[in-house]
């Protein structure tokens, strides 16, 4: 029987993922919604892994398996996931995640207003046990926002996710808003490091967008480990790499939000001291071409505020 419900593309991009892979391809295949495709693309691993994704191509035709000859690096691999996959949405699956059961039935529904771009979930943070991890990106009650919402809340730091492993997006925009490389006068290599153009998916697809929607349901796990992404950085490379991902989008398509974001480049050149290793010395190494790099003092002051008011509330 043929569903008539939307194919919904389940992208798995990995690498030497062999001790974890079977239980993030078990959490796509576990899905209570039907009409699924699990894309998935070995990024040339060394290990076991190829093994594993083959076997569960072999059980089960909804698995669909490539292995390219050679590392492509992280970003393109994204890519051949995306140029292989077939469905009207898609859902980015990491390797190292895992998503609840009804991940999918609960977040395509949303997509039947044609105003909203993408739908993303309350996730946990974890090491061992999905359910005992750390909540983010709880921004709220479930529901239908403005998409600008999205994008005033990541500039000014509230908490908003930075990994669209939460969220599921239109394939035709993850298509066109997931960028191999970002701009930038560093000469950062985005495609490698893999450092915002995650968060430039979300941030380009919601200024499309009149909105989006949030599930408050803790339905996405993120899996903490040495061999991860994280979101977090000791000496400052992540955040600090994400900020040029927003200098990027700023200057480009939202330069009325430079104001805003000269004063978290200010806060985060104060924060990370060894900002200079990385080719950040100053406000203007975040843009390309924008010459605007004034901080607004004022707004700074309350910016400081409100985070202190945040810590103690």
């Amino acid at each position: 029987m043929v569903s008539t419900k939307p194919l919904v593309s389940i992208l798995v991009p990995v690498y030497n993922r062999e001790g974890i892979i079977s239980e993030t391809l078990s959490s796509a295949l576990s899905q209570t919604y039907e009409n699924i495709e699990v894309i998935v693309v070995d990024n040339a691993s060394t290990d076991g892994t190829w093994s594993v994704i083959s076997d569960y191509a072999n059980r089960d035709s909804r698995v669909k398996a490539f292995k390219n000859e050679s590392n492509l690096g992280p970003v393109r691999n994204w890519l051949r996931c995306v140029e292989c996959a077939t469905g009207m949405f898609a859902k980015i699956l990491w390797s190292d995640d895992l998503i609840s059961p009804d991940f999918l039935e609960k977040t395509i529904p949303y997509f039947d207003d044609p105003q909203v771009g993408f739908v993303y979930t309350a996730t946990k943070i974890f090491t061992e046990k999905p359910e005992a991890g750390m909540l983010s990106y709880a921004n709220g009650k479930t529901g239908v926002y403005d998409a600008e919402s999205f994008i005033q809340g990541d500039f000014k730091a509230k908490g908003y996710p930075l990994s669209p492993g939460c969220a599921v997006f239109y394939l035709k925009d993850v298509k066109s808003n997931l960028m191999l490389q970002v701009p930038n006068g560093i000469g950062s290599d985005f495609s490698m490091h893999a450092i915002g153009n995650d968060l430039l998916l979300f941030l380009l697809t919601a200024n499309q967008y009149k909105k989006m929607a949030f599930i408050s349901d803790v339905l996405s796990y993120f899996r903490s480990h040495s061999g991860s992404i994280s979101i977090e950085s000791t000496d400052g490379k992540l955040p600090l790499h994400y900020d040029i991902a927003r200098a990027h989008f700023a200057e480009t398509y939202r330069p009325d939000l430079l104001d805003i974001l000269n004063v978290k480049l200010f806060f985060d050149l104060k924060k990370y001291s060894n900002s200079k290793k990385f080719g950040l010395e100053n406000i203007a190494d975040f843009y390309v071409e924008n010459k605007f790099f004034k901080v607004n003092f004022l707004y700074a002051g309350m910016a400081v505020a409100s985070r202190v008011l945040r810590k103690f509330s």
